[in-house]
């Protein structure tokens, strides 16, 4: 007998649960979850247009950056190449010595020249003309 009320309790107990038990609501919103074909090429529309414009920026970016880079390699060579023309012309003038003892001077070479030809013309006849 005592059982019988300890079941009973328990039964109604569990009738009263599942009485309170809330409905779910998911059924009456089913239309809301889903688009339709305008609203679908609307948001199309608009992700194309954010990814072309994300993507001219970027490009925009990446051009200037390159643009810099460039320009910095363009100077670095430029002003090695002119150091070292530079710097040969100075030797080939005899104005800096000879490196490793290989002489490309050629002052010397052209005022021997010169003097030579010079000492080979007789002075009468540069005077003659």
């Amino acid at each position: 007998m005592k059982r019988d009320i300890i079941h009973n309790r328990k039964q109604s107990t569990m009738k009263k649960l599942i009485k309170d038990f809330p409905i779910t609501t998911i059924t009456e919103q089913t239309n809301r979850n889903t688009y339709t074909k305008d609203e679908v090429n609307a948001l199309i529309s608009a992700a194309i247009e954010r990814a072309i414009d994300e993507a001219k920026k970027i490009d925009e970016e990446s051009m200037s950056k390159h643009n810099r880079d460039a320009t910095v390699i363009s100077m670095i060579l430029g002003f090695t190449t002119l150091a070292l023309f530079v710097d040969g012309l100075l030797r080939m003038l005899g104005i800096i010595p000879p490196f490793m003892e290989i002489d490309i001077n050629i002052l010397d070479k052209i005022e021997t020249d010169i003097i030579d030809k010079i000492k080979q013309v007789p002075i009468q006849r540069l005077f003659s003309r």
